[in-house]
């Protein structure tokens, strides 16, 4: 160490047995979450540490070498336990400063005794103190890599708890206990899914409160993914969105993202609120559901059964509306819309006349027309039903 002569370290080694019994006893009194007698690994590891670092400390003066990489974990190691206890560093950080200043003033009594010259012994506290942030450093950086750890596992038991949620056959009620058991997930009754993307699945579960749990979700065919940051789409399962706060939140949540939210379910009813969200998102993105914001299935429930399978709902709406497939398409734009609003005003003329913004007299006319395309099935409430539900395919499918 700079301006510290090496023989130094054998007027100061001496001291070191008594030196850590000392520091054990004075970070006992000293720091409160140490006030109990130190026990287990955690204990066992601090008297180690102290013994190892005031060693270490004297040695470097007398021969300066690179740190093993056994003294550096010793210390991660420490980080790391306060870490799993539950604890802030604060308290291992404060360990580390009760013996920084014990040993400042042993070493500074051993070295008046030796007639070591004052700037020496400044030095030498300059050298220990900066040798404890040191230490603490590598501390810290065990601290950090648990808490990661800690929130990698947690984010793994919550994406096994959303997969069963979402499980098609659904996950027995027992396996979703266990696996909410497991994630720290307290159960509500009824619950709702959230498809969104644009956003990982922790900050999304952050945005939503504690009571959410998100997982990230393939685009493709709808199955749960891996933790990727590459996969764009996320499910999250939230408790019932129904009372107004909890609303409030929701919205506030995906106010910036494309999102749509499933029907509110018992558990068991999870694979289905978030097929129904999925599927919501996916019109939503091939415009087919209107408006801004959060689509909310259960508002679009006809679009969504109509579109359940697009197949046979096209082939459907190609055989009713057969009879208008001939026509100019300008022509079967018009006849088409005027049917629709005729229909959807109950056969009242004028009503559909102001619905189209044209005259009564107009309407009539096009009436006529359809009449003979579509001959008595304008009078056939089943036949109307089903040439409704056509239009309907055809306005959501175009």
């Amino acid at each position: 160490m700079d301006g510290i002569p090496p023989e130094v370290a054998a007027i100061l080694r001496p001291v070191l047995p008594d030196l850590a019994a000392e520091t054990i006893r004075a970070i006992g009194h000293e720091v409160p979450d140490y006030s109990r007698p130190l026990e287990g690994r955690l204990g066992v590891t601090l008297r180690y540490g102290t013994e190892r670092a005031l060693r270490r400390f004297v040695s470097s003066i007398e021969a300066p070498t690179a740190v093993s990489e056994r003294d550096q974990r010793i210390y991660f190691e420490l980080g790391r336990l306060e870490m799993r206890e539950g604890r802030t560093l604060n308290a291992l950080l404060a360990a580390y400063r009760v013996g920084a200043q014990i040993a400042w003033r042993r070493f500074v009594e051993a070295g008046v005794r030796a007639d070591l010259d004052p700037p020496i012994l400044y030095r030498l506290g300059e050298a220990i103190f900066a040798y404890i942030d040191t230490i603490s450093g590598e501390s810290i950086e065990g601290y950090a890599a648990e808490q990661s750890a800690a929130a990698g596992e947690r984010q793994r038991r919550r994406a096994r708890l959303v997969f069963l949620l979402a499980a098609e056959p659904p996950a027995s009620a027992e396996d979703v206990r266990a696996a909410a058991v497991r994630a720290g997930w307290r159960t509500p009754a009824r619950i709702a899914a959230l498809v969104t993307e644009g956003i990982d699945a922790e900050r999304l579960a952050s945005r939503l409160g504690s009571g959410a749990v998100a997982a990230p979700l393939e685009r493709t065919d709808g199955t749960l993914g891996t933790v990727d940051s590459r996969v764009s789409r996320v499910l999250a399962f939230i408790p019932d969105p129904s009372p107004p706060q909890r609303r409030a939140q929701l919205l506030q949540a995906v106010a910036d993202l494309p999102a749509a939210l499933g029907p509110t379910v018992a558990l068991a009813g999870g694979p289905r609120s978030a097929e129904r969200a999925r599927r919501a998102l996916d019109m939503r993105a091939a415009g087919l559901l209107s408006g801004d914001g959060l689509v909310v299935a259960d508002e679009h429930a006809a679009a969504l059964v109509l579109q359940a399978d697009p197949v046979l709902a096209g082939e459907f709406a190609e055989a009713r509306l057969a009879a208008l497939a001939e026509l100019r398409p300008g022509a079967r734009a018009r006849l088409a819309a005027t049917l629709r609003a005729w229909l959807d005003c109950q056969g009242r003329v004028d009503e559909t006349a102001r619905a189209l913004e044209i005259h009564p007299q107009t309407v009539r006319y096009r009436l006529n027309q359809l009449r003979d395309a579509f001959g008595d099935a304008l009078d056939d409430p089943e036949a109307r039903f089903e040439l409704e539900l056509a239009l309907r395919v055809r306005r959501v499918g175009d």
